[in-house]
């Protein structure tokens, strides 16, 4: 017998409204939560490429914490405050790459890293 199996076709729609979260959580601030929930619940769904995607959600979420913390406190010696469109441009460029590989369906490059 020669079946072939059907391969199922990949949902990334929800990578995809995690992203979108995040860039609403610019402005909102809990939907970022959100995403991370959802990045944590799904990221051991899909081929390796969308893993990747959640993984790399999962540290934009925690690194930007950490950026967002180191602002604020640098805002009582007033260099926080010039950092601030800093860290937005940084959020919403991973996000956007993010996204852009999303539709690729490719992996982000560079998962590790701490920049965009």
């Amino acid at each position: 017998m020669n079946q072939a199996v059907a391969e199922r076709p990949v949902s990334t729609e929800t990578a995809k409204i995690i992203y979108i979260l995040y860039l609403v959580g610019i402005a909102v601030g809990l939907t970022a939560i959100v995403g991370v929930i959802m990045a944590y619940i799904n990221k051991d769904e899909g081929p390796e490429w969308l893993r990747e995607h959640y993984r790399f959600q999962i540290r934009t979420f925690w690194i930007s914490i950490l950026y967002w913390f180191i602002t604020v406190l640098l805002c009582i010696v007033i260099v926080g405050f010039f950092l601030i469109p800093v860290v937005l441009v940084w959020l919403i460029v991973r996000c956007v790459k993010g996204l852009k590989y999303l539709d690729q369906q490719a992996a982000v490059p560079n998962v590790d890293g701490w920049g965009f």
